[in-house]
């Protein structure tokens, strides 16, 4: 009986032909667009690494995203919105439920509840929340009147999250928090931006 033998081959001219392959198939593959935020989202840290500030940021900023979504599906629930708008609402909603997710282990882990006890910490009536009037007004209003006012309204939320960012900054410890609260303070900024340059189109 015969028997075939492969050729020896040293393993690392097989990791580097592997290599190689890789590399080529990852050149001819469309470039992926870059994230809104941080590709991923940091690690639930240790509780140690935790003061008052950073869990007040956290539990501060779960509702805040919360509601920078629902601004989204507001808009998008409409008919023929700007493509630039739609573009900016779903980047909005891509970015903001991970970090949602995210801060929600965080608390877990930190034996937080995720939300603060009594009227401590964030609320509806600061850091740019709208209100259930504003949004009702968004839901009656046709697609031009609710491309302006959702503009409108996310400028303001977007520059209560640069605040509370900035409080985390100065306050918190937590160098997951912190960090967070920086791409927070960088992503929105640029977003304020851009909004305001299209509400003077409108």
């Amino acid at each position: 009986m015969n028997t075939f033998t492969l050729p020896t081959v040293a393993l690392p001219t097989v990791a580097l032909l592997a290599a190689g392959l890789l590399g080529g198939l990852a050149g001819c593959a469309p470039a992926a667009p870059p994230p809104a935020h941080h590709a991923s989202s940091p690690a639930a840290p240790a509780a140690g690494d935790v003061n008052d500030a950073d869990v007040a940021f956290t539990q501060g900023m779960i509702p805040h995203h919360q509601q920078a979504i629902e601004l989204s599906d507001l808009l998008l629930a409409k008919d023929s919105v700007d493509p630039e708008l739609v573009t900016l609402a779903r980047a909005i909603k891509a970015a903001q439920q991970p970090e949602i997710d995210t801060m929600t282990s965080w608390l877990a882990d930190w034996g937080r509840p995720a939300t603060p006890s009594g009227h401590q910490g964030h609320g509806e009536s600061d850091g740019g929340m709208a209100t259930a009037a504003d949004l009702e007004r968004i839901r009656a209003s046709d697609t031009a009147a609710a491309e302006r006012l959702f503009l409108t309204l996310m400028i303001a939320h977007h520059e209560g999250a640069v605040g509370m960012g900035e409080t985390e900054l100065k306050q918190g410890r937590n160098p997951a928090a912190r960090e967070l609260a920086q791409t927070i303070i960088d992503t929105q900024q640029a977003e304020i931006t851009t909004m305001k340059e299209l509400l003077q189109t409108r």
